[in-house]
């Protein structure tokens, strides 16, 4: 009988394919298959020693590490399940999703055992001995390295199948509170061999992992490399400094990346000492998670020449949707591509479910091997999620006539004043034309006239006087891109540590309209 081989499993063929290569490197370690295979059944027979077995929950609230993708892979092997928190939440966070959860073992970097010590009292699933900290030592924790030291080497004796649950992972609450998805390992096998298989890979590739891996976007293009035998450079999510990042490019040989546009952004502003490494490396770069301005795709492409790029649309709960290749990104400027390899046509219904014609707007709906299986707990939101087997995530969005998809704007952010419906994607692209700023959102605030007023919020380059752009110079800017109700009628400067994002850096829209909706 058929039967396709997880992460994990694979991880014990790959060990013998590649006896050389460096599966895994960080700036103080490099881990060959071979020794990386043994770390993880250490770890896998330690987690089994707990008392786990499959189906329960182990949390990881870890930067990018190689204790991290040790976890996942761990969780592989065992039927655990992993549940990748975001580093950057606070304790009441923290606590609300492995109670949700349900969670009974936890993993914590050093530098978060503040995070985790307030709300242990209020986790009673978890055993006190089945806190495992990773680096330096702390109080009622157990150290990593002591925890796995003990234990065997050899494969681990459980039966683990393509459709068990592999990753239960808590979305970024974009639009509320945080749900937890469910996503089998099935769903992640077919994202390793359709990445493959869309962008090229193969395992001479060189990954550097950027984006945080308690969000799914890092696991979908991290994991592929491990997946198909290729190598991954970690580098910390806590910060990104463009300087290193060009750095590393040149050290390592990296030979992709997946970015955002806010880490585009920093590059294309490095400074010209950093602009003096070899980017010569660099095969194919991706654009994901947040709407990439035309302006921006046209620097980057000149700022690496010989570089393929690529943008991919999808979501937590869909997967991959869409891939835009390079050979259509002069010709299909602004578009996010066609369905990925593999999964059914996408549909765009109305309000009544019925499907729109081309050029209309609708809400984009997607069918494929990679889609999620559930909402944890959530049986109305599961129900709500799905349309006959489809799909959506909110967002709205168009098809031309050649079968190219354009994403207008997610459903939730749609500002409507005086009765007329208005996109922030479209206002944000011209607003963000204005060679001053860096990056901007815009949101929909409260007006005693038309309902809601546009507003840009807006950060500034690196270098600009406050004095050389005003809230004049943006609305004249404008002027001849949008209609009249579209322009902003309030125009708000913001420092770049004061836009709210989520972890891949995504705009939080709805933080700034409650930020300032009592400002008028």
């Amino acid at each position: 009988m058929a039967c396709w081989l997880n992460l994990g499993q694979i991880l014990k063929v790959n060990a013998k394919k590649f006896p050389q290569t460096v599966a895994l490197k960080d700036c103080d370690r490099g881990l060959t298959y071979p020794d990386l295979n043994r770390r993880v059944n250490k770890l896998a027979h330690s987690l089994l020693a707990l008392g786990l077995k499959k189906g329960d929950k182990i949390a990881v609230l870890l930067e990018n590490s190689i204790e991290i993708i040790e976890a996942f892979l761990a969780a592989a092997k065992t039927g655990i399940i992993i549940v990748p928190i975001n580093f950057r939440l606070i304790s009441s966070d923290v606590e609300y999703i492995t109670g949700n959860a349900d969670v009974k073992a936890f993993i914590v970097h050093d530098e978060f055992v503040g995070t985790v010590d307030p709300i242990r009292p209020q986790l009673p699933l978890i055993p006190a001995d089945s806190f495992i900290v990773v680096g330096k030592p702390a109080p009622g924790y157990r150290t990593y390295d002591d925890f796995i030291a003990p234990a065997a080497e050899n494969e681990p004796a459980c039966e683990v199948f393509p459709g068990d649950t592999w990753i239960l992972i808590y979305t970024s609450g974009t639009t509320g509170r945080p749900k937890g998805v469910v996503r089998t390992h099935e769903s992640h096998i077919a994202f390793y061999l359709i990445n493959a298989i869309d962008f090229g890979f193969n395992e001479h590739d060189v990954c550097m992992n950027v984006m945080p891996l308690c969000h799914i976007n890092s696991t979908f293009f991290t994991f592929t490399f491990l997946y198909i035998g290729g190598s991954v450079y970690i580098h910390p999510a806590r910060s990104f400094r463009a300087e290193e990042i060009l750095e590393i490019v040149a050290r390592e040989k990296i030979t992709f990346i997946s970015l955002i546009p806010t880490h585009y952004n920093l590059i294309l502003n490095a400074p010209p000492e950093a602009r003096t490494h070899d980017r010569s490396s660099i095969r194919k770069l991706l654009c994901s998670s947040a709407p990439v301005r035309k302006s921006m795709k046209l620097a980057i492409m000149e700022f690496f020449p010989d570089v393929q790029l690529y943008e991919a649309y999808g979501s937590t709960e869909a997967g991959i949707v869409t891939v835009l290749k390079p050979e259509y990104q002069m010709k299909k400027l602004g578009s996010i591509g066609f369905e990925s390899l593999g999964t059914e046509f996408i549909k765009i219904l109305d309000t009544e479910k019925t499907e729109v014609l081309a050029g209309q707007v609708g809400e984009l709906h997607s069918r494929g091997p990679m889609l999620f299986k559930e909402y944890y707990k959530l049986p109305e939101k599961t129900a709500g999620a799905f349309h006959n087997g489809w799909v959506s995530a909110g967002d709205m969005a168009t098809r031309d006539e050649e079968g190219f998809y354009n994403i207008v704007d997610r459903k939730d952010n749609m500002i409507i004043t005086g009765g007329e419906h208005v996109y922030p994607s479209e206002v944000e692209e011209a607003v963000g034309s204005h060679e001053c700023v860096f990056d901007c959102a815009v949101v929909g605030l409260p007006d005693d006239k038309w309902g809601e007023k546009v507003a840009a919020v807006i950060i500034t380059k690196p270098g600009v006087n406050p004095a050389d752009i005003t809230e004049k110079d943006i609305m004249e800017c404008c002027r001849q891109k949008l209609a009249g109700y579209k322009r902003p009628k309030e125009v708000i400067f913001i420092s770049q540590e004061e836009m709210p994002r989520t972890p891949t850096g995504k705009i939080l829209h709805r933080i700034l309209k409650e930020r300032f909706r009592v400002k008028k």
